[in-house]
């Protein structure tokens, strides 16, 4: 039975999602603020979070960066349930590691249905990235130990950098639209902005890129997407 926590500090709302959750067949704990919900964590890894995001301090955005920082959080399904609907909130909540977003008010059936895609995503990445090493163009990504070198130096990544990074070089040479990416590596439904992906590929080159304004490993194709290569 996947284990859920859920932070919000509405305690209606709180108990709303955990007995949807329960009914689901989830096991779920509680917590009102982010404070406590980061000690439990520490304390017992779960499955999966819904962090509100309009908590009192520390509010759900900065506990999602904090657990995409953490060791125990950096590959852990992490939902945001919020009242902020305005698509730059979508798009910073999945910059800063969320993996889907649920606006207020929302249907618990369908909260509980996105609940159960992220831990298949899950799943199926954890299964992918067993005992896998990827490299080309200098660039040696140890999929089973999260870490990456170029040409033999250490490059340190975000999560959501590295797995952008495993899936463009899984697919080396062929063009991924940005819709793709976006679907792939942060396996949310499309809401019309794909500016994440375009944030992230420049991170991304800043740390793997000789020169990140003229780079060669991961090239834009112009109004397509973006594909990983070796050639100069």
């Amino acid at each position: 039975m996947a284990l859920i926590y859920v932070a919000d500090d509405e305690p209606n709302i709180r108990k709303l999602v955990a007995f949807g959750l329960k009914d689901a067949g989830y096991e779920c704990a509680e917590f009102a603020d982010g404070t406590s919900l980061l000690a439990a964590v520490r304390q017992r890894k779960p499955d999966a979070v819904i962090l509100d995001w309009m908590m009192p301090p520390p509010d759900g955005l900065a506990v999602c960066r904090i657990l995409r920082e953490s060791p125990e959080g950096r590959h852990l399904p992490i939902l945001m349930l919020t009242a902020r609907s305005e698509e730059f909130d979508r798009v910073l909540g999945l910059e800063i590691g969320a993996d889907d977003y649920v606006v207020k008010p929302f249907s618990v059936k369908e909260l509980c249905a996105r609940v159960r895609a992220v831990l298949r995503r899950a799943s199926r990445s954890a299964e992918d990235m067993a005992e896998q090493v990827l490299a080309g163009g200098g660039l040696k990504v140890d999929i089973a130990r999260h870490t990456v070198t170029k040409n033999g130096e250490p490059r340190e990544l975000t999560a959501k950098e590295f797995d952008l990074l495993v899936m463009l070089m899984r697919h080396r040479g062929k063009v991924l639209t940005r819709d793709a990416l976006l679907d792939k590596v942060w396996g949310v439904e499309y809401y019309g902005d794909t500016r994440t992906v375009d944030v992230h590929v420049r991170y991304l080159r800043q740390k793997i890129e000789d020169d990140s304004e003229s780079p060669h490993l991961v090239q834009t194709v112009r109004g397509v997407g973006y594909k990983f290569t070796e050639e100069d």
